[in-house]
């Protein structure tokens, strides 16, 4: 006779584990074909790059998947070969992650546990208190800028310095932060690397580097060598288009990346995803191409939402964080609103920030699209 089951066996998991709230991904196009039957349908909610891909890195991509029979190689020579020679470091420095949120989770696997804690910032990228809440730790959450501010919703490097203690082992800074778009300044960061303890490690998060350095923002990997308790995170998911091949990496004093490999699944990287990533970085068109369109969506949001009494915080992404609370409305009416339009774009409640949406830019055609279906929905009385 089998025994009878008392309780749900994933009770069984830790508390810390059952405490989690999953993290909420952009709703995928074909969910919303099979929920509302749209076709007709523009994605803006992942801030992915509509672009597409460097050539050279589908090709490369395409090439390498004649040897998916094989294993990867573990430790990811040839790119960490390849993205040591692009920031002018050694390999021992690099770390390869499955998409920077697998380095995210290596981080708080490797430096923290249930007697250690991490600094974020309020609205801070949503994945850094589950990783930290994952591990038993304690997330230490300051509060942000105001929104009246020169930086509206962005870091308070002062309150995140302040609330540093002596079991305070990471730091999260986001340059640009998601999903507020805000930014950090060179002078007010350099400054905060400088009064960091290095009992901590800052981990500067630059997910979007290469939106981000229209606005002046810092290259993280030139501070390397002064501050050994700096870790950068880049991914090749967002300018670089790759987000479907899960890749990204970490910069990082030897001894920190020798740390992470210890905990790093031996083959987290795909053979077509090393490929397409190594050959990418010989695009150097890639990039600017991703920044100027950016750049020329960014405009037409701004000319055309204001009149319709959406306010746009000021962003250093490749998206904007839109104020479209019109007429009592909520950013999650607005939001499934445009889903019946065919336009997906991210809610943002589950920051705090229940009056906003978050919205990609994206092509010409695809902003266009945007802002017509938000008139529609923010001037019609249902």
């Amino acid at each position: 006779m089998s025994a009878t089951v008392s309780r749900s066996p994933g009770a069984l998991a830790v508390a810390a584990v059952q405490g989690i709230s999953p993290y909420v991904i952009g709703k995928p196009i074909s969910e919303l074909t099979r929920e509302l039957g749209v076709t007709d349908i523009v994605k803006l909610a992942s801030n992915e790059n509509p672009l597409g891909p460097s050539p050279l890195a589908l090709a490369a991509a395409q090439a390498a998947l004649a040897d998916t029979l094989l294993y990867p190689d573990g430790n990811g020579f040839d790119l960490k070969d390849a993205l040591a020679r692009h920031h002018g470091i050694s390999t021992s420095q690099v770390t390869l992650g499955n998409g920077s949120n697998d380095l995210l989770i290596l981080l708080a696997e490797a430096f923290l546990d249930a007697t250690r804690n991490a600094v974020m910032s309020q609205y801070a990228f949503a994945i850094y208190g589950l990783v930290v809440q994952a591990t038993g730790a304690t997330a230490k959450v300051t509060a942000a800028l105001p929104t009246w501010s020169a930086m509206p919703n962005g870091h308070d490097l002062q309150a995140m310095l302040a609330a540093i203690d002596t079991d305070t082992r990471l730091v999260f800074i986001a340059n640009p932060n998601n999903p507020t778009g805000s930014w950090v300044d060179d002078a007010s960061l350099r400054h905060f690397l400088d009064a960091v303890p290095d009992t901590t490690l800052v981990v500067l998060d630059e997910a979007y580097f290469e939106y981000a350095r229209r606005m002046g923002c810092t290259d993280g990997s030139t501070l390397l060598s002064r501050h050994p308790n700096l870790v950068v995170l880049r991914t090749f998911s967002k300018a670089h288009a790759l987000a479907g091949l899960r890749v990204g990496y970490a910069l990082s004093h030897p001894d920190v990346a020798n740390m992470l490999n210890r905990v790093r699944a031996p083959f987290n990287v795909t053979i077509p995803a090393l490929a397409a990533a190594q050959a990418a970085l010989t695009d150097t068109e890639q990039a600017p191409r991703a920044v100027a369109m950016v750049e020329a969506g960014l405009a037409q949001l701004q000319a055309a939402l204001p009149q319709l009494g959406v306010r746009l915080f000021p962003s250093a992404g490749n998206f904007v964080l839109a104020d479209v609370a019109v007429d009592g409305r909520t950013g999650q009416q607005v939001y499934e609103a445009l889903l019946r339009h065919g336009v997906i774009v991210r809610p943002v409640g589950g920051y705090g920030l229940p009056r906003c949406v978050r919205i990609t830019i994206g092509t010409i055609e695809q902003n266009q699209r945007v802002i017509a279906a938000l008139q529609h929905c923010l001037t019609s009385k249902a």
